[in-house]
């Protein structure tokens, strides 16, 4: 709170603007700090672990601070930004030499995490996304867009449902959130839940004329109406140019191959599961791209997979043209890692916050094109007729910078150095002046030595006095009179000015200065003829980028040995001859994994899969998976053959996991995920479950496993692969026409379990549960005993009848005796008893190891 003493002018202004921008920490511009005050002086030194000290403190309440010198603000505000928090930023927008009174000062940018630009290499390969929300009341549905402030890009949907836009946030993993209008405490909940900001907008009127464009071409006005909302938001933020933004475009989820985020996390398209980060991942296979663009446009396709055939097979022509040309495609790769991140270039133009190495970069860049362009016109049948559309060089742009910059140009635009000689005379005049002012400094020191016979003469320069010159006063009486006019007496020297030296003084200073003001307004001047190429400049960056990641995919494809689907959209028959996992592959070695086909016709809606844990039977899951994703976003797949039908969504179910902040068990995750598949997939659709119903009893189990596949394969007829410890439930083949049992083949030898990650037809004949255990190292005695319960139990428990609803009889339990005591033999024998006792007179730190090991083989063949 305010001081009971009487505020200065100074704190009444930064009440003013902190009034304005009440959920944000205020970065107010103090001279060459940036300080905080009050509550964001407190935040502020603990978050980022500064001095807190205090303003007046001899007052009755002393005003809390902090602060940060401006030069290094940027990096303060990068780890408020990660922490969740919004910055505004508070300059002073006049001159304080030339300003009597306070200072004017105002926001000039409001930093969130939906808005924040990277300059780094750090996220370069990320998008960060803005997104946006607003109700609409006639329809209850939500307008939802999106933007990347750094790239420009802007899109738009409807969405029916809550979590819609909950699966659409996640996909886009966006930090910040803008509600348009009343949206439901339902999703504000979900929102907070999930880790995303949310922002209060609703001024869509503020939005200006030229922004209002950008949704010119939107069909709708809801679509209208989320759109206007982002942009007015960024538009207060961001209080300068946003010419770099794109036309609004609108999209439709059903347009691609549908994927809630908890199948994107089960698949681990891009996260892994086990450390949250890239490596391990689809997309952490898939990524040989060359350029920062290439890599985020990358991660997109792998979101929105296409659902169109001939979109498919356009990009797998162009996939299948680099593959058949090596040379070629080694040349653009060399090409293509001179190209910097076009996007984000157009971005800072447009911004005003591009430097000269930004403009460097942009031509070096740009200098790339028309030999890449020739590359693919050599190899093109058709295929590149598309993006060679906006592979177009850009001479004229690449002529004004290479002769305004220099090559070897420093970070600041305000320090000179920036321009190249010979582009402006009157900058030459300037450069001249300062390069030959030393030397005529020079000449005019011995001018003057010769013309008084001074030896000691000197000509010096200071900041206060300019240049003058120095004589000892022993010397005085040798000056010539009328010529040299005094400016400053010291101690054992006078210090001198003349008509020459005052002219030389005045043409190298001014230079000096002209020439930065000079160079800084033709800088600009340079920036503004750029950015008026904002517009081909983008559409440029798309076509590089999609020519990245086809060259990532033919690179890959080459590498792994993949090959080009067939797509069959025409019926739902499904034919993958020896395929892999592609990811598990490259960890294990082409030479190490095992392929599996996967045949499914189109009578075959089903596959029953059973076999022991540790099989390999989530991995044969995940591989289709990843194989139709990766065959849908126009890649190769890993397999020897393939006929694959174009998939409308993939439904997952793999794992357990609880949500205990919501207060959901691993059983209800379970459930409501598989209640998602049920409600919404279709007969075009894939649908993988995995231990349906291990999270609860085991007949409540069992019987919702069955009654899940009994509904899919009555009501949903979507392609199904669902495995199952539940082996009583393979009598399902007999009963469903579209179900078909597959197991993981294994074999005992000497009573030790191999696993041979092979799929086969037909059910597994048991478990291996107590063969698992043993490898994971259970004492012996432990499943010795497990095994003796086992036998007793499959003895003891009646098969599973089908009747008329397939409804499961109840098994009668094997009651164990309370008393009974686990022991190393059940039912000794006689020799098993003489062995029992030989190891209990064993002495065996009198045994070498050697004699220990002969011991044992002795005892074992007794037995």
């Amino acid at each position: 709170m305010p001081q009971k003493t009487k505020h200065t002018p100074m704190m009444e202004q930064y009440f003013n603007i902190k009034e304005g921008y009440p959920d944000a920490f205020l970065f107010y511009r103090l001279g060459d700090f940036y300080e905080m005050f009050y509550e964001d002086a407190e935040q502020v030194s603990q978050l980022l672990e500064l001095t807190l000290t205090s303003r007046n403190k001899n007052a009755d309440d002393p005003i809390p601070m902090c602060g940060i010198p401006h030069h290094a603000a940027q990096g303060y505000i990068d780890r408020l930004i990660e922490k969740g928090y919004k910055v505004a930023v508070c300059e002073q927008v006049e001159d304080p030499k030339t300003t009597k009174g306070m200072v004017k000062r105002e926001v000039v940018q409001l930093v969130t995490p939906g808005t924040r630009l990277t300059n780094n290499d750090v996220g370069a390969k990320e998008n960060n996304y803005l997104t946006a929300v607003t109700f609409l009341e006639q329809e209850s549905k939500f307008s939802f867009s999106y933007a990347d402030l750094s790239t420009g890009e802007i899109k738009v949907t409807i969405l029916d449902s809550v979590d819609g836009i909950i699966n659409e946030c996640e996909s886009l993993q966006t930090k910040e959130i803008v509600i348009g209008s009343n949206v439901g405490e339902d999703l504000e909940e979900k929102l907070e839940h999930h880790g995303i900001l949310i922002s209060r907008h609703q001024a869509v009127d503020t939005v200006t004329s030229e922004m209002s464009a950008l949704v010119a071409r939107l069909e709708s006005g809801n679509l209208i109406i989320g759109a206007k909302t982002l942009i007015s938001y960024l538009q207060i933020t961001q209080k300068r140019s946003l010419d770099h933004l794109q036309q609004a475009v609108s999209y439709q989820t059903d347009h691609h191959l549908k994927m809630d985020y908890y199948s994107k996390y089960n698949l681990e398209l891009a996260q892994s599961i086990r450390t949250g980060d890239k490596k391990g991942t689809l997309l952490w296979l898939l990524d040989e791209t060359n350029t920062a663009m290439g890599a985020r446009l990358l991660k997109q396709w792998l979101d929105r997979p296409l659902v169109e055939e001939k979109a498919i097979m356009t990009r797998q022509n162009m996939v299948e043209s680099l593959l058949n040309a090596y040379f070629e495609r080694m040349d653009l790769k060399e090409k293509l890692r001179k190209v910097y991140d076009l996007e984000r270039l157009a971005g800072r133009v447009a911004f005003g916050t591009v430097n000269g190495r930004d403009l460097i970069q942009l031509m070096t860049s740009l200098n790339q094109v028309p030999s890449i362009r020739e590359v693919l016109e050599g190899i093109n049948q058709g295929e590149w007729d598309e993006l060679l559309v906006d592979l177009v060089p850009a001479h004229e742009l690449v002529k004004l910078i290479e002769g305004s910059i220099n090559e070897e140009v420093p970070l600041a635009i305000t320090e000179g150095n920036i321009i190249r000689d010979g582009y402006n005379e009157q900058l030459d005049t300037y450069r001249d002046a300062m390069r030959n002012g030393k030397q005529w400094i020079a000449e005019l020191e011995a001018k003057e030595r010769n013309a008084t016979g001074i030896r000691t003469l000197k000509i010096k320069f200071n900041r206060v006095f300019g240049y003058f010159i120095e004589v000892t006063k022993s010397n005085i009486d040798q000056l010539p009179e009328g010529r040299y006019e005094r400016k400053q007496t010291l101690a054992n020297a006078e210090r001198y000015i003349t008509p020459e030296l005052k002219e030389i003084e005045t043409l190298i200073l001014e230079s000096e200065e002209k020439s930065q003001e000079l160079e800084y307004k033709l800088f600009i001047e340079v920036r503004e003829e750029v950015k008026k190429e904002i517009d081909f400049l983008q559409k440029l960056a798309k076509s590089l980028a999609s020519l990245d990641v086809i060259k990532s995919f033919a690179d890959i494809s080459e590498q792994y040995h993949y090959v080009r689907p067939e797509l069959v959209s025409h019926k739902h028959h499904l034919e993958l001859i020896e395929g892999r996992h592609p990811v598990v592959e490259k960890v294990l070695g082409h030479q190490e994994y095992v392929p599996n086909s996967v045949m499914m016709d189109e009578a075959t809606s089903m596959l029953l899969i059973t076999g022991p844990n540790m099989s390999g039977k989530s991995t044969y899951m995940r591989q289709l998976a990843l194989t139709v994703i990766m065959a849908q976003i126009g890649c190769f797949v890993p397999c020897e053959k393939a006929k694959l039908p174009i998939f409308d969504q993939i439904f997952t179910r793999i794992g357990a996991s609880d949500d205990l902040i919501s207060g959901q068990s691993t059983f209800m995750v379970e459930m409501m995920e598989a209640n998602q598949a049920l409600t919404y997939a279709t007969p075009r659709s894939l649908i993988l479950f995995d231990e349906i119903g291990r999270g609860t009893a085991t007949y409540d189990g069992m019987a919702l496993a069955q009654a899940i596949i009994e509904y899919i394969h009555k009501n949903v007829k979507a392609k199904t692969l669902f495995s199952t410890h539940y082996h009583e439930i393979t009598v399902l083949e007999e009963e469903l026409s579209g179900l078909k049992n597959i197991h993981v083949g294994a074999v005992e030898k000497g009573g030790e379990v191999v696993f041979l990650h092979k799929m086969m037809e037909g059910p597994a004949d048991k478990s291996y549960g107590v063969h698992v255990a043993k490898l994971a190292g259970l004492p012996d005695n432990l499943l010795d005993r497990a095994t003796e319960i086992l036998v007793h139990l499959e003895n003891k428990t009646p098969e599973m009848v089908m009747e008329n609803q397939a409804t499961i009889k109840r098994v009668e339990p094997i009651v164990v005796e309370e008393t009974e005591q686990l022991s190393l033999f059940s039912g000794n024998s006689e020799k098993e008893t003489a062995v029992l006792n030989e190891l209990k007179e064993l002495s065996l730190l009198e045994m070498t190891p050697m004699d220990a090991l002969n011991y044992l083989f002795n005892l074992k063949k007794q037995l």
